[in-house]
């Protein structure tokens, strides 16, 4: 294998490389991870793929997400979406490990309800440190819809097909949901910290002039400070706070917008350099959809 990126664009080109059975449906396919061998040469080997995949696992498989490792040593769900880059970082033997993988190509769910809401499932854009991690009998309930789906492609692919997978899959979507909503719970005093060091960073982008010599601070620069990603870090703060990373930086330059208008002489237009905007028009259409009124409406009111 050269050292190019590879490009997997379907199921049957994964099932080739894999040296596995034709798969029984061109768009889904379900495998068992103990049969999933990686050989040395691989190693060190990108890929990317046009498919999603949800995985189970029992425990690190040597592979690595983005800038990430997956290095957990019980059972997690793992989501990962289209050109998502990865990499083999150790060799794998036949019956190392324990779980399954489902790949699904996009043109299965099309024209389906759940192809209209599938980019609402943050998950599939988390990091794989922030995979989810499943009680036994959470295992269970994921892995029974995974085998009714099995069963389906399997056995009986018909005119039906294409809707009963669907919506199984979009059960197994909303069941994770629901057990992410419960890590974030359980682990709320672990989250308050990083929702102390958000708001920190905030203040100290601000303090040291930050927003005038480089604009506003994107969501991608706090979650790579606090090495989280961006999907992870919004869904962590909007549930503890109810507001995610834009609305957070948004809501932080009207606080400071206020001071800035009562406090100061300076015009509206350079209130707006002052927070980070190239264009004062962006600052006070931001203003208002936040107050209600214009900056200087707010600052003749005050």
């Amino acid at each position: 294998m050269g050292h190019n990126i590879q490009h997997i664009k379907s199921i049957s080109q994964l099932h080739n490389m894999q040296g596995f059975t034709k798969p029984t449906h061109p768009l889904i396919s379900i495998i068992d991870v103990s049969k999933w061998e990686i050989p040395e040469e691989w190693i060190g080997i990108k890929s990317t793929t046009d498919l999603y995949s949800i995985a189970l696992k029992d425990k690190s498989c040597g592979m690595q997400y983005g800038r990430n490792a997956y290095d957990f040593d019980e059972g997690v769900l793992i989501f990962t979406a289209p050109n998502q880059v990865q990499s083999v970082t150790k060799a794998q033997k036949l019956n190392d490990i324990n779980g399954w993988m489902l790949f699904f190509h996009p043109d299965l769910i099309r024209n389906t309800p759940l192809g209209k809401t599938i980019d609402q499932y943050q998950f599939f854009s988390y990091d794989v440190h922030e995979a989810l991690h499943l009680s036994d009998n959470e295992q269970k309930t994921i892995t029974d819809c995974v085998n009714m789906i099995k069963a389906e492609i399997s056995e009986r692919i018909d005119n039906h097909s294409q809707t009963v997978i669907s919506s199984s899959l979009e059960l197994l979507l909303n069941l994770s949901n629901r057990y992410y909503e419960r890590q974030f719970h359980t682990r709320s005093a672990q989250n308050s910290g990083i929702v102390s060091q958000f708001q920190n960073l905030l203040k100290t982008y601000y303090s040291e002039g930050s927003f005038v010599t480089t604009g506003i601070p994107s969501i991608d620069y706090f979650a790579d400070k606090i090495h989280l990603s961006p999907s992870y870090l919004s869904d962590l703060l909007k549930k503890e706070t109810g507001y995610g990373t834009k609305d957070q930086i948004n809501n932080f330059i009207i606080e400071k917008a206020k001071d800035l208008l009562l406090g100061e002489n300076e015009s509206v237009s350079e209130i707006a350099y002052a927070l980070g905007f190239n264009y004062p028009h962006y600052f006070s259409r931001l203003f208002k959809s936040k107050t209600g009124k214009t900056p200087q409406e707010y600052r003749q009111l005050n």
